[in-house]
């Protein structure tokens, strides 16, 4: 494997020759499952390619997305259960195919006392994410669902730099946290009102973002 995968430690080839040679990595399908909720913690994942989701499961087992991890960046949430033996609070699954590369926790805090450099990292990835969750108790406490909806939509095609999403009613209700129903609903009004083109299991935004191509 390349070390120049990495673009976060651009900066420090020193981290990243650690991180490839204190690491392991493992590739992952869109949709598999990495990290369960309640699971302990034995390795801090890094995504070397691909993307992410990270969710948040209630009693009833509804679900709801809290924020994506792209390529160089890191979980927090697995840092902080990491770092004090805790069991970990969400669920990550692979978004799209994925390459991550587990740093096991000792070699984690090895890296905290030895490099600067990695506790920043570190420090940015938990503003980034902090802002992020926010972004999520805002829009679900003031924003109505066809908002938090489209705005959704809209990030996930600049994610994948597509107008187009290959994604189910049903994996958008599960991120959203809500029915599925409620979504179609939704997304038929968008349809009517020239937003968004509808396939099977197919969306077309026709609203583009700036960003998007």
């Amino acid at each position: 494997m390349e070390t120049n995968d990495l673009v976060e430690f651009k900066s420090t080839p020193e981290i990243r020759a650690k991180l490839y040679e204190y690491g392991f990595s493992k590739r992952f399908a869109q949709d598999d499952v990495i990290l369960n909720e309640n699971s302990y913690i034995k390795a801090i994942p890094i995504v070397v390619h691909g993307s992410i989701k990270v969710m948040r499961t209630d009693e009833d087992g509804r679900e709801i997305l809290l924020y994506y991890i792209r390529t160089g960046e890191s979980c927090i949430m697995s840092f902080l259960g990491g770092l004090h033996n805790d069991t970990s609070k969400v669920k990550a699954i692979a978004e799209e195919d994925t390459e991550i590369l587990f740093v096991p926790l000792d070699k984690v805090k090895e890296l905290i006392k030895e490099y600067p450099e990695w506790l920043d990292y570190i420090f940015r990835l938990y503003h980034r994410r902090f802002e992020e969750l926010l972004e999520v108790v805002n829009a679900v406490a003031f924003k109505k669902m066809d908002e938090r909806l489209l705005t959704f939509i809209r990030k996930k095609c600049e994610m994948a730099n597509s107008h187009t999403l290959y994604v189910t009613h049903e994996q958008l209700a599960n991120e959203l946290g809500t029915v599925r129903v409620v979504i179609s609903r939704l997304l038929k009004q968008m349809e009517e009102e020239g937003i968004v083109s509808l396939g099977r299991n197919k969306i077309t935004l026709i609203e583009l973002n700036p960003t998007t191509k």
